[in-house]
């Protein structure tokens, strides 16, 4: 689901503006702010902290709790699987994976724990559980990497639960934010594998540690969830600190950050709000759209200065709180442009945006991307190779529905003459002697994301070289 690559011009949609009003709240004045220039230099800093956390929110909200949106799954605490790959179709989470049929579970941990079964699996087969909690962590994985494929029992606890370990149990497993999500990824080797990937994820079992045990079911008080915003919106509305403020009801404060919540509590931001656009002078209304404005020009920086030229790639965005500390940008940019990203030792995403040339690509064109003979991506798992529609980072409808190119593949593909295998990125058919090497591209631009799960050690400490894309 992750790909993590900053396009210039995704990164001018998310400075474009959009109309949306502010917060109704009035427990604050216009004089209790800081001066215009000290109130934007907060802003600028809580946007880039909170931007992941609120997006997560927007995506959570969508999924377990607005049974009106078409992306809802279900209920909370329950686990929801999709037997099949994504499409163009799926559009709540930019570019997400077209290779693992998902499944999800919208974990509220503040009454008890959830007891996760997973079943044995072909040991042939990648899975994974990734554990991401409400600030955008990556804080746990269970899978084909890190615990086999023989299954287990694991005990997901929230950080208010003092419990022991149960009986029965292979691993505690502890979130540090009360709402938490848990993404499965199952392999699906080609489309008549569908009905194996349908068991197995019938085997994925969710309850309550009360169900687990026999005992009464614990509750916790309702939550009155607040209408998200939209991606659009949570670029330029002051309504994005209000989400913010109701989204740090849930999120306990790490010792390492009070400084930073209590600076943004100075100014209404956080639990207990206050933050009020509303009561605001003209001259701090312009200091907070500023401050947006500043991170976001902050994030287009970082991606040309940073991931275009190499400095700082996807694996440098994503893991715990202790590996990322105070990196926030690296979150934010991270969350953007690939929101729930895998840790490196799970999945590598190298992203193509550019030509042999460095011109960007797009549809207009059309291009080769060959691996050399011995060059495939080295994986212990599989490797996929996606293209996406900008700025939008979603899927690509085409006349074949063929959204990516995996390992799996390669049965199917023509070889070069030297063994070697080239991928056709162009909008047409290359011919009937090449389209089984054809992905679609659209008309305008676009970009590819490798995916590498469970990547081999030339590939994470970078002896494997990425090939480019060749203009034909």
């Amino acid at each position: 689901m992750k790909a993590v690559g900053i396009a210039a011009a995704l990164v001018s949609m998310l400075l474009a503006t959009a109309a949306c009003g502010g917060s109704d709240r009035t427990t604050e004045t216009p004089n209790t702010y800081p001066s215009p220039k000290q109130l934007r230099e907060i802003i600028k800093s809580a946007y880039v902290y909170g931007l992941p956390m609120v997006d997560n929110y927007r995506i959570l909200h969508s999924y377990f709790v607005d049974k009106s949106n078409p992306q809802y799954k279900g209920d909370w605490n329950t686990l929801h699987s999709i037997a099949r790959v994504f499409t163009p179709a799926d559009t709540t989470i930019q570019t997400p994976n077209s290779d693992t049929p998902y499944s999800f579970i919208g974990a509220d941990l503040r009454a008890e724990p959830l007891v996760l079964t997973v079943p044995k699996i072909d040991a042939k087969r990648y899975y994974s559980l990734q554990f991401i909690d409400a600030y955008t962590y990556d804080y746990h994985y269970v899978g084909s990497r890190t615990t086999g494929n023989n299954g287990g029992k694991y005990l997901l606890a929230g950080p208010s639960w003092k419990g022991e370990k149960p009986a029965g149990i292979d691993e505690v497993i502890r979130s540090d934010t009360d709402f938490s999500l848990i993404i499965y990824r199952t392999q699906l080797f080609d489309p008549a594998d569908l009905d194996n990937v349908k068991r197995i994820q019938a085997g994925y079992k969710a309850q309550p540690l009360s169900a687990f045990t026999g005992k009464a079911a614990a509750t916790a008080p309702p939550v009155d969830f607040i209408t998200p915003l939209t991606v659009e919106e949570q670029r330029t509305s002051p309504k994005f600190f209000e989400i913010l403020g109701f989204v740090l009801k849930y999120v306990p404060v790490f010792p390492d950050e009070r400084a930073l919540r209590e600076r943004f509590a100075s100014i209404g931001i956080g639990p207990d709000g206050g933050f009020n656009p509303d009561t605001m002078s003209p001259e701090q209304l312009q200091g907070v759209k500023d401050g947006m404005a500043d991170a976001l020009a902050e994030l287009a920086t970082f991606q040309k200065d940073e991931l275009n030229t190499g400095k700082v790639t996807s694996a440098d965005l994503f893991g715990t709180h202790a590996e990322l500390g105070d990196n926030y940008l690296y979150r934010m940019a991270g969350s953007v442009l690939g929101i729930y990203g895998n840790v490196a030792k799970e999945a590598l995403y190298p992203v193509i945006a550019n030509d042999s040339t460095k011109a960007p690509l797009t549809g207009a064109n059309s291009y080769a991307l060959r691996f050399a003979p011995g060059q495939l991506p080295p994986v212990h798992s599989f490797w996929s190779i996606t293209m996406y529609r900008m700025p939008q980072s979603l899927l690509v409808a085409n006349p074949i529905d063929r959204y990516l190119v995996n390992s799996p593949m390669l049965p199917g593909l023509i070889k070069d003459p030297d063994g070697g295998v080239t991928i056709y990125l162009q909008t047409e058919s290359p011919g009937p002697n090449k389209e089984a090497n054809w992905l679609p591209a659209p008309e305008g631009p676009f970009q590819l994301i490798l995916r590498l799960y469970w990547p081999k050690e030339p590939a994470l400490d970078g002896e494997w070289k990425t090939p480019q894309a060749v203009k034909q």
